[in-house]
């Protein structure tokens, strides 16, 4: 039976700022617009948190019961490892995935955007079919695109519109940075895993990709990111507080640069992790020292 500490690692805490940074970047975008609510924020916060603690234990299941986790480096994996059975495992990812709905319910009624109620629907099949199902989107090459479109786009520009009630150029571009990152810390995880999705049949971007074309893939969305804090400078010149956070980028960087390989690719998925969430608390900063429109 897994312990405390095990289940602890098999929610993948270093995925954590893919959760966080949308919050961050979502609500400075909206004191720029004029209207931040921090009970709001907090409100989706615990949605991301949960959203993202729920899509690591499905993927542990979904990838122990496959057989895929065999022969993985890396993270903790309760169900490859033996470590929990796949039912608990199965029930720990539903009941974060129920919390993310209540959390999402009361969200929904305090800011009455409906309309995003089936946003959050549409969150947790897709955090459920990664690896669940019969044909799992994350064995065919298009998690990042997934990744970028509810860890980046949805979650700020969400954020955004439930505390600003509209949505706007700057949160836009924020999104979109923050979505980057988000994709470069599973492009980074699913470089150091190549050798063993290949060996289970697992076709993630980067096994169809290959190593080289991958670490070039990290690289532009990394920079891509930056490109969108200069938008975001352009209509908020406090936003480019972001670009402090390029220091950030050089250590996961270097890492890449030296050509490691499995283990040894751990500080970059780390050091991806750290520069999304230093990125986004500045980016966020900046946005809500802009005066407010």
């Amino acid at each position: 039976m897994a312990t405390t500490a095990q289940w602890v690692a098999g929610a993948r805490p270093r995925t954590l700022p893919a959760a966080v940074s949308p919050v961050l970047v979502g609500t400075g975008a909206a004191h720029a617009a004029g209207r931040a609510d921090l009970g709001l924020a907090a409100l989706a916060l615990a949605v991301a948190v949960a959203l993202q603690v729920g899509v690591n234990y499905a993927n542990d299941y979904s990838d122990g019961v496959r057989g895929t986790d065999a022969e993985r480096v890396g993270p903790v994996r309760l169900v490859g490892q033996g470590l929990a059975s796949p039912g608990m495992v199965k029930l720990a990812a539903w009941l974060c995935f129920f919390f993310a709905g209540l959390f999402g319910l009361a969200l929904v009624a305090l800011s009455q955007q409906w309309i995003l109620l089936l946003v959050g629907a549409a969150a947790i099949v897709a955090a459920w079919r990664y690896t669940g199902g019969a044909n799992p989107y994350g064995y065919r090459g298009r998690g990042e695109v997934v990744v970028f479109v509810f860890f980046g786009l949805v979650a700020t520009l969400g954020t955004l519109l439930v505390q600003a009630g509209r949505l706007t150029l700057a949160g836009l571009a924020g999104a979109v940075g923050v979505g980057f990152l988000a994709s470069a810390i599973l492009v980074a995880n699913n470089l150091r895993d190549i050798p063993g999705d290949t060996a289970a049949g697992k076709h993630t971007l980067a096994v169809r990709l290959g190593d080289p074309a991958t670490r070039r893939l990290w690289r532009q969305l990394v920079i891509g990111a930056f490109v969108m804090v200069l938008l975001c400078g352009v209509l908020h010149p406090s936003a480019l507080l972001g670009l402090l956070a390029a220091p950030l980028a050089l250590r996961p960087w270097r890492v890449l640069a030296d050509g490691a390989q499995g283990r040894a690719l751990v500080p970059l998925i780390a050091g991806t992790g750290l520069l999304q969430l230093g990125y986004a608390a500045l980016l966020a900063l900046g946005l809500w020292l802009a005066p407010t429109a």
